[in-house]
């Protein structure tokens, strides 16, 4: 049984890795949050240690290396400005990261995790779920068995509506969630590049705080994306859940249908880690560096491949 720590307690994809950890048949030894609405850990693990201040989880934290209780993992679902400091802190403690997306905001920041884990002996192990999803995984070995001169042209269409909150959260501010396209998109690209290949151009067509759209080229496709959270750009047939929300992916006609088995890609993905198989820094490259060129290239004013949702933004 291994012992973890988990940040980001209150977040809304805490949950998934409770029920990980607890359906993996680990055990949940401390978490902390600067919100105290984790009810929720009362269903997985009541015993478990809690903490509203980082300062005091970090003492708990090595006074139990101190006393030859390490933690074997923490586990990070912290707002995404905090990944970097928070994976610091376990790694300089000899601890193993579980990290979800996006796993840095920038390039850079990953050649400062490879030094870290090289230098305290622990590994960073990352939330890449949708390369899990079996109809991903069947898309992909359909696009590796087409003529190898084949480009598939795609469309990816993701909304999914927010309210006032998002924008006065940390979510609404890009130096700290990256923007839109990072924040609700950087799962889709890394997608595109496990199943399409290497990244070849990147146009951004439209950037404010709630929408952003462009055109992505890989070895294997053509992409003309379009990302928002506002709900006045939704279509008529968006679903209604917990939110209005709609998501299409387009590859030439055909609709790629991935709307549900999600619910245990989490645990897949700590089964995976847990047995040494993780997503770990390298894996991520290509979507973070994906991600924060669209948040500082140029805005192209007349695309030649816009997504045919962008004229409708654009009046």
């Amino acid at each position: 049984m291994k012992n973890f720590g988990l940040i980001g307690a209150a977040g809304y994809i805490a949950p998934r890795h409770l029920k990980a950890i607890k359906e993996t048949g680990h055990n949940l030894v401390v978490a902390m949050d600067v919100n105290d609405s984790v009810g929720i850990m009362d269903s997985h693990f009541p015993e478990a240690e809690f903490f509203t201040e980082f300062e005091q989880f970090s003492g708990y934290v090595e006074d139990l290396k101190q006393t030859g209780q390490k933690l074997d993992y923490i586990a990070i679902c912290s707002p995404n400005y905090l990944h970097l400091p928070h994976m610091k802190f376990a790694l300089q403690n000899g601890i193993d990261v579980i990290c979800e997306k996006p796993l840095v905001l920038n390039a850079e920041d990953l050649e400062t995790l490879k030094r870290y884990e090289e230098q305290y002996g622990a590994k960073v192990n990352s939330i890449l779920q949708l390369r899990l999803h079996p109809s991903i995984i069947a898309l992909r070995d359909k696009v590796a068995a087409a003529p190898i001169d084949k480009v598939f042209d795609v469309n990816l269409t993701y909304l999914t509506s927010r309210g006032k909150w998002y924008l006065k959260s940390w979510k609404g501010f890009d130096e700290k969630s990256g923007g839109v396209a990072t924040n609700i998109g950087v799962h889709f690209y890394d997608m595109l590049h496990f199943i399409f290949g290497d990244i070849k151009k990147n146009e951004v067509h439209y950037r404010d705080e709630k929408t952003s759209s462009g055109y992505l080229e890989y070895e294997r496709a053509r992409v003309r994306w379009f990302l928002s959270i506002d709900a006045n750009h939704l279509p008529d047939n968006a679903v209604q859940g917990e939110k209005l929300t709609y998501r299409s992916i387009d590859i030439e006609g055909e609709e790629l249908e991935f709307s549900g088995g999600f619910t245990d890609l989490h645990n897949q993905s700590y089964q995976n880690i847990l047995v040494g198989n993780g997503y770990g820094v390298e894996d991520n490259r290509a979507a973070i560096e994906t991600v924060a060129e669209m948040r500082n290239a140029e805005v192209i004013d007349f695309p030649v491949n816009a997504h045919p949702l962008l004229e409708k933004v654009k009046g």
